[in-house]
């Protein structure tokens, strides 16, 4: 993969930075601020791989310039000097896929090949759901580079449809080149929800329109635990969206699950990926969806579970929200243990950045102690495997278990 076409003429684009920012290169953080660069030889176009130097003027990291947003390089390489090219890029991408070598059987055809930034891809997703890859971009500094990257993957999947989904704030950039959110790059449209695998389990992708790419790939392994915990209990899914949680505790042999979410799409999505499946235990299972603000729920609701799953979208999506959402968490959790049985379980889940591990455990904690009841941490989680967290900005992830 080389440079614009446009920077070819022109002398290698060279960067030196302050020495905290050498320091975090060198220890593995791909992020470069604005700030931080204290020189830089001329400007930089879109896309361009720039070199960023030490102090000794040594090699020290490669990556993608982006001029139009605070994260001015987003690194690909630290290290000896590299050559990137259609060969680096090919084996870069096979790094990826052996992270994945061995996770999933093949009960499972929906998981992510490339986690962005953890993988050094910086900026950049791929999920696959069954036969369709979903190509996610958060920097325009890919288009660039567009004819290498939908080659590399046109060539590494040849019998798989790729779609496009486009962060909000690159939607404009992708616009000029005549791209757009939910545009098919290869194979034919799908005719509705793309159907995959997860544990067994099918359930539908809205790859073209869906929140993410399609569906909450992340919380597999907190679903896969819910079903070791389910066998005849109530449970309470709050937050349900398409109903993962839902399908997980009721093969587990729950009494009767509840979906519970304010969209209406969402639930009717459950509803669906309940029909899609049809073991005995799924189909035992009593499920009934709910349609309501969880907030307001919980607060008025007379019944009672055994099961209380909590995973609410993001509630932090700025720092100035993190206090706020630190509140909210701790009001979910006092609100739904008003509705738990002695011996329940619940789960809290978050995926709000901004919001620490620390802070969220703590505040799950405190309400479960003011609670006045007994109680036992069974354990805590973070990301799947599948979505490794190299950095402290990439860890959203986390979910604490309590049984009272």
């Amino acid at each position: 993969m080389n440079s614009l076409s446009s920077s070819r003429s022109q002398a290698r684009l060279r960067l030196r930075v302050r020495p905290a920012a050498e320091s975090h290169l060198r220890h593995g953080h791909p992020w470069l601020y604005e700030g931080s660069i204290r020189e830089q030889n001329r400007p930089g176009e879109s896309g361009e791989l720039a070199v960023v130097f030490d102090r000794q003027d040594r090699f020290l990291a490669i990556g993608l310039y982006d001029p139009d947003s605070p994260i001015r390089l987003r690194v690909l390489h630290v290290g000896k000097p590299q050559n990137i090219d259609a060969a680096w890029w090919a084996e870069h991408l096979e790094t990826a896929l052996a992270r994945r070598a061995g996770l999933f059987g093949e009960d499972t055809d929906g998981y992510r090949l490339i986690n962005g930034e953890s993988d050094r891809w910086p900026g950049l997703v791929l999920d696959r759901y069954a036969d369709t890859l979903v190509l996610k971009l958060y920097t325009a500094a890919w288009f660039a580079h567009w004819d290498t990257l939908t080659d590399l993957f046109a060539s590494r999947f040849p019998d798989m449809r790729l779609v496009l989904r486009l962060s909000r704030n690159i939607q404009p950039a992708a616009a000029a080149r005549g791209l757009h959110d939910g545009d098919v790059l290869r194979g034919t449209a799908p005719q509705g929800p793309v159907v995959f695998r997860e544990s067994g389990l099918r359930f539908e992708a809205d790859v073209i329109r869906g929140q993410k790419t399609g569906f909450f790939l992340d919380q597999r392994e907190n679903r896969r635990q819910i079903e070791q915990l389910a066998r005849g209990r109530r449970v309470l899914n709050a937050f349900s969206f398409s109903g993962g949680f839902s399908l997980y505790a009721a093969r587990g042999g729950a009494r009767s699950v509840v979906s519970l979410d304010i969209s209406a799409h969402a639930l009717a999505s459950a509803e669906r990926n309940f029909a899609l499946n049809a073991d005995p235990d799924v189909a035992s299972c009593t499920h009934r969806s709910v349609q309501a603000d969880v907030f307001e729920w919980l607060t008025t609701s007379r019944d009672r579970f055994d099961l209380i799953i909590l995973d609410p979208p993001s509630l932090a999506k700025r720092e100035s929200e993190r206090a706020q959402a630190v509140r909210a968490y701790a009001r979910l959790a006092a609100d739904a243990l008003r509705l738990l049985e002695p011996g329940g379980v619940l789960l809290c889940a978050s995926c709000s950045a901004h919001v620490s591990d620390e802070e969220f455990f703590a505040a799950v904690r405190e309400v479960a102690q003011r609670s006045g009841r007994s109680f036992k941490e069974l354990r805590t989680a973070h990301h799947a495997p599948d979505h490794p967290a190299s950095f402290a900005e990439a860890r959203y992830l986390k979910a604490i278990y309590l049984q009272f």
